[in-house]
């Protein structure tokens, strides 16, 4: 099944405005994983899903060549109009049909963005395409063990956060629940018997209020609510800033709390 809820222009400059960038921790994680299991020279990466570009920007000076594949020409026009990588190219598509030769792709990665594609059509076009000892890298974040932390009021933060969750569950497809069982299934539908997966890797940043409610706003939950009531999903944004602030005792939204998160990743090698 198709799911097409990132298309919008509106959704891209969100996406390209508010959305994380993997931490380059975990990306030295999956080069050394692809050193180990293939070795030199890494020549071909390919990014699917890759919205607007960040995870791609990432792993680009690893690679002679990187190409992001997005469903979405909005999110590939937001991802083209940063500059200062050639050896990107962004092309339209689905992990599901790439345009590559059998045995060409050294990497095959995907940031937050598997649970959203067909697990027997992407594995088995993922194994068409990648060389041997080529290697697949999964990754994404769990929102559910998030911490936010301002003075002593990091509590009462946690609560507004988990409240904005429970106004839209209604509106959470079932891939998204699939991210937060760190893609469990996918993984072990993945043929190879050389497979891993890394639980948990803990990441701190720094955020502003103003980035936070950014984030929540390119959530797929929030803009299928939006979809159908787009008035009160903006009150909605409006409220959690406001009591956001509240409960700091700020008025800035440019005011910055620190934020804990995990990622998670699934690691594969084909067999020689």
């Amino acid at each position: 099944m198709a799911y097409r809820l990132f298309e919008g222009k509106e959704h891209a400059s969100i996406y390209q405005q508010y959305r994380f960038t993997p931490p380059s921790g975990l990306k030295d994680v999956i080069i050394q994983y692809l050193d180990k299991k293939k070795g030199q020279p890494h020549v071909l990466a390919v990014d699917l899903g890759c919205g607007t570009g960040q995870h791609t920007r990432l792993i680009a000076p690893h690679f002679k060549e990187v190409v992001g594949i997005d469903i979405s020409d909005f999110q590939l026009e937001e991802a083209r109009a940063v500059p200062g990588y050639a050896n990107i190219t962004y092309r339209k598509g689905t992990a599901e049909e790439l345009p590559f030769e059998d045995g060409t792709v050294d990497l095959l990665t995907a940031a937050s963005a598997a649970h959203w594609f067909d697990p027997t059509r992407f594995l088995l076009e993922a194994d068409r395409v990648l060389k041997s000892r080529g290697c697949m890298a999964l990754l994404g974040f769990t929102d559910g063990n998030i911490r936010l932390n301002y003075k002593d009021c990091g509590e009462k933060l946690n609560h507004i956060y988990q409240e904005v969750k429970e106004l839209l569950r209604p509106y959470t497809s079932s891939p998204v629940a699939a991210s937060e069982s760190k893609l469990e299934d996918l993984y072990s539908a993945i043929p190879y018997p050389d497979k891993e997966r890394i639980e948990s890797f803990k990441c701190k940043s720094m955020i502003s209020i103003r980035t936070l409610v950014g984030f929540i706003s390119s959530w797929s939950m929030y803009n299928s609510y939006k979809r159908k009531d787009p008035q009160g999903a903006e009150d909605m944004l409006a409220k959690i800033q406001k009591r956001f602030l509240d409960e700091m005792g700020v008025t800035s939204v440019d005011t910055e709390i620190e934020r804990e998160w995990e990622y998670f990743c699934v690691l594969a090698s084909k067999p020689q």
